[in-house]
C-alpha cells in the first residue's frame, strides 16, 4: 500500500466507493423517516437530538473512509475486505436507528464500532507499508481506537449517556484528524474529494426525490389532489435548484488552491449534509399534510413549512460558509442572505398561505437565486 499521487490526472470515484455509498442509503432513509414521523406527531424537537446524533455517526464514518480512500485506495483484496467490514457496520447502524430514536444507542454504537475496526485496520496497513506516512497513519490508528473506548464507555452511563457525554465523544472523534495530520498531511486528491462529497450530496437529495415520488403515488391512490400535485412539483423544483446551486461552486479548484483550509470545508459539510437529510423528512411531512386518506398529522402548517424552510436556509448559508474560505464562491453573499431571509419568512406566512403555497414560494426563491447567479456569471464572463 502506497500513497496515491495528489496530482493524479483524471482521478474519479472507484466502483467500490460507489457501492460503499449505497450502504448509507438505508441509514439515511431510516433517520429521515423517523424524523418525518416525529414531526408529523408534533415531536420534532424531541427527535432532532437523536437525528443529529445518529447522523453524526453516519457522516463521520463516511467522511473518514472517503479521505482515507483518496490518499491510499489500492483496490486490492485486503482493501476490499476491510471496506466490506465497514459496509457491514453501516447496515448494523441502520438497523439500530429505530431504537436510537427511542433513546437506546446500543446497536448504533456497535455498528459504529464495526466500521471503525475496518478503518483502523486500513490505517495500520498504511503505517506498515508506507514509511513516509507512518507517523500520520499510526496517529490515526491509535486516535480512532482510543475514541472508540469513549463511545463504548458512554453506553455504561444511565440512558446511554447524557448529552454532554455525546458532545465529549464527538469532539474527541473530530480532534483525531487534527492530531494525526500534524506530522504531515495525507496525499488526498482535491478533485476526487470534491466529487465524493458531490456524490453523497446526491444521495441525500435522493430523499427528496423519494418524498416527491410518494406525493405522486398519493395523488394516484386517492384521486388527483391539487395540494399533492403542487407539493410534488414544488419539492422537485427545490431539489433541482439546490442540486444546481451546489454544483455551481468549483470545490475541486478551491481545495487544490487552499489545501490548508480543507478541514473547514470537510467538517462544515456536517451541517450541510444534515440539513439535506432533514429536507427529505420535511418534504415527506408536507406530503402527509396534504393527503386525503385516513392518515392525519398533528403538526400545523407553520411546523410543516419550517421542516422544509429551515433545512433549505441552512443549506444556502453553509454553501457560502464552506466555499468562502476556499476563495471559490460563485454566488454573492448578498444573494444568499436575501434568499435565506425570504425562505424563513415563509414559516411566518404558512398559517395564511398554507403548506402548498409556502413550499411553492420557497421553490420560487431558489429559482430566482439560481437565475440571478447565472445572469451575473454570464455578465462577468462577457466583461473584457
Amino acid at each position: 500500500m502506497v500513497a496515491r499521487d495528489q496530482a493524479e490526472p483524471h482521478r474519479v470515484s472507484s466502483p467500490l466507493e460507489l457501492l460503499f455509498d449505497l450502504t448509507f442509503v438505508a441509514a439515511v432513509s431510516q433517520i429521515a423517516g423517523r424524523l418525518a414521523h416525529a414531526t408529523e406527531d408534533g415531536h420534532a424537537g424531541h427527535a432532532a437530538g437523536a437525528f443529529l446524533a445518529v447522523f453524526f455517526a453516519i457522516w463521520w464514518a463516511w467522511m473518514n473512509f472517503t479521505w482515507f480512500a483518496s490518499a491510499y485506495d489500492t483496490d486490492d483484496v485486503p482493501y476490499r475486505v476491510m471496506t466490506f467490514v465497514q459496509m457491514a457496520g453501516v447496515l448494523v447502524l441502520a438497523a439500530g436507528v429505530p431504537s436510537a430514536f427511542d433513546g437506546d444507542f446500543t446497536t448504533v454504537t456497535i455498528g459504529y464500532l464495526v466500521m471503525r475496526v475496518g478503518l483502523v485496520s486500513l490505517w495500520v496497513r498504511a503505517a506498515i507499508a508506507h514509511p513516509d506516512g507512518r507517523a500520520t497513519a499510526l496517529r490515526y490508528a491509535i486516535g480512532v481506537s482510543l475514541v472508540q473506548v469513549l463511545w463504548l464507555s458512554r453506553l455504561a452511563l444511565p440512558g446511554d449517556g447524557p448529552v454532554w457525554a455525546f458532545v465529549v465523544c464527538a469532539l474527541a472523534d473530530l480532534s483525531v484528524p487534527l492530531f494525526a495530520e500534524r506530522p504531515g498531511m495525507t496525499t488526498w486528491h482535491p478533485h476526487h474529494i470534491a466529487e465524493r462529497y458531490g456524490l453523497f450530496t446526491i444521495i441525500l437529495l435522493g430523499e427528496s426525490v423519494l418524498a416527491a415520488t410518494n406525493a405522486v403515488q398519493g395523488a394516484v391512490a386517492h384521486g388527483l389532489s391539487a395540494g399533492l400535485v403542487v407539493i410534488a412539483l414544488a419539492g422537485l423544483a427545490v431539489l433541482f435548484a439546490i442540486w444546481w446551486i451546489y454544483f455551481s461552486e468549483p470545490a475541486g479548484e478551491g481545495l487544490e488552491a487552499r489545501r490548508d483550509r480543507s478541514f473547514i470545508w470537510g467538517y462544515g459539510h456536517y451541517a450541510m449534509f444534515a440539513a439535506l437529510a432533514a429536507l427529505g423528512a420535511g418534504l415527506e411531512v408536507a406530503v402527509a399534510s396534504a393527503g386525503e386518506g385516513e392518515h392525519t398529522i398533528e403538526a400545523g402548517p407553520a411546523t410543516v413549512v419550517a421542516a422544509i424552510a429551515v433545512p433549505v436556509a441552512i443549506v444556502l448559508a453553509m454553501l457560502w460558509a464552506l466555499h468562502a474560505p476556499l476563495g471559490s464562491v460563485t454566488i454573492p453573499p448578498l444573494f444568499i442572505a436575501v434568499a435565506v431571509v425570504l425562505t424563513l419568512l415563509t414559516v411566518l406566512a404558512a398559517d395564511t398561505l398554507g403548506v402548498a403555497a409556502s413550499l411553492t414560494a420557497i421553490a420560487v426563491v431558489l429559482v430566482l437565486l439560481l437565475a440571478a447567479t447565472l445572469v451575473r456569471k454570464t455578465r462577468t464572463a462577457a466583461t473584457p
